[in-house]
């Protein structure tokens, strides 16, 4: 499980956490604008939507040690091109390269082996862990940059020139680096090898067969419904530094802070809602974190900031990161609860991500293209809300999967008649 969390969180170090919580001097020392940053990372949702459907199989054919060990060292390989900070061009065929090795090489194989661990009654706990683990990690990556970039400005960020900034910023990206490919390390000595009587073998199941199974399950379609809601919110949490920047005028160091502090939230919320879908069903669950996320986007959306309500902008970050970081322990754990057979986990998996995480192609395109088209508040508020229609959809989304368990659960327990 030590080997899963690493590998789970050091491989997206790069693609995301560098954006995610340097947000303002990526673009600056890129060179990039909100939309032309937002498209390079539509890239890698776009080669990431393809890569989820062999993933799948590859996850099913072959040992999660070796997929996840190749995936972190590529990865990394990745990194010391990004140290290098290119233009525009450049930074869409990175994150073209990331869509790669993040996801055909890893997802699949990292859900698998989690399940596979958590046995048949603690999916919960097994998946909670995961993310949990994965959150104290980068909390501590997070913090740890932090701490770093705010050490690169010793009069403070705005007294620093562009050339202090870019080279602040290329050593977290080092630090990064380093990281994701000691992970790779660690997954090739820390993880077992899948016993082959274990594993897909596709001279006994054809591959239109093996999809055709995950494909006929009303569970693996209502799961990635309840996926993609999620996960445009999780994709929105990269706004919350802007926003709370432009929005409530705080620096740029102390944006840092405030989404480091969100991500503290993380270990905590998955854990917590992971074992209480144990304790209560998964199901049920779902439904609290996504109720808990619409209050939180309609909140940000009908908000008018100011300085003296800086207390509401820290307590609606924690609110809406608790139903963001509960929700990733609690989408997969359900296949457990639906009765998905794990001979075909990786295919549903890819089957479900390819839907599931298309917000990787559109939420940060769109979220660039909202606040380039009105500046300031207006547009982040035109953020908030299209997230909160995504948040009502994934609560509607997650009471049919309710509905449609009740109904399974009725037919396997009724008495045959004929």
């Amino acid at each position: 499980m030590i080997g899963l969390i690493l590998a789970g969180e050091a491989v997206y170090l790069l693609p995301f956490a560098v954006t995610r919580f340097f947000r303002p001097t990526v673009l600056e020392t890129f060179g990039l604008s909100n939309t032309e940053l937002g498209k390079a990372m539509a890239v890698y949702g776009i080669v990431a939507m393809v890569a989820y459907v062999p993933g799948g199989p590859l996850a099913d054919r072959f040992s999660a040690r070796k997929l996840l060990a190749l995936s972190l060292w590529t990865t990394a390989a990745g990194g010391l091109y990004m140290s290098t900070l290119p233009d525009h061009a450049g930074s869409v065929w990175l994150w073209g390269f990331f869509g790669v090795t993040t996801i055909l090489l890893f997802w699949a194989a990292l859900i698998r082996a989690t399940r596979d661990w958590g046995g048949h009654d603690e999916q919960g706990r097994a998946f909670g862990l995961l993310d949990s683990g994965r959150g104290v990690l980068a909390a501590v990556m997070a913090s740890l940059g932090a701490a770093l970039f705010a050490w690169s400005f010793p009069d403070g960020y705005a007294a620093a020139d562009f050339a202090e900034r870019r080279q602040a910023l290329v050593l977290i990206i080092h630090l990064y680096t380093l990281t994701t490919f000691a992970a790779g390390v660690f997954v090739w000595f820390a993880i077992p090898e899948r016993p082959a009587e274990r594993r897909w073998d596709p001279h006994r199941e054809s591959v239109l067969h093996h999809f055709g199974r995950a494909l006929r399950l009303p569970a693996v379609w209502i799961t990635a419904v309840i996926v993609v809601c999620a996960y445009v919110a999780y994709k929105g949490f990269d706004n919350y530094g802007l926003y709370a920047v432009q929005a409530f005028g705080i620096s740029e160091v102390e944006s840092a802070r405030l989404t480091a502090i969100g991500a503290w939230v993380r270990p905590f919320a998955a854990l917590g809602f992971g074992l209480l879908g144990d304790r209560f069903l998964v199901s049920r669950m779902t439904v609290l974190c996504f109720a808990l996320l619409l209050a939180s986007q309609l909140l940000f959306a009908l908000l008018t900031p100011a300085p003296s309500l800086w207390w509401v902008l820290y307590a609606n970050v924690l609110l809406g990161s608790t139903a963001i970081f509960g929700l990733r322990a609690l989408y997969y754990a359900i296949f457990e609860e639906a009765a998905i057979p794990r001979g075909i986990m990786g295919t549903a998996v890819g089957m479900v991500s390819v839907v599931g995480y298309t917000p990787d192609i559109f939420v940060n395109y769109l979220g660039g293209v909202m606040l380039d088209a009105s500046p300031g508040l207006g547009g982040h508020q035109d953020f908030f809300a299209f997230q909160a229609v995504f948040a009502g959809l994934g609560l509607a989304a997650s009471l049919v999967m309710i509905l449609y368990l009740r109904r399974a659960r009725g037919m396997a327990t009724a008495p045959n008649l004929g």
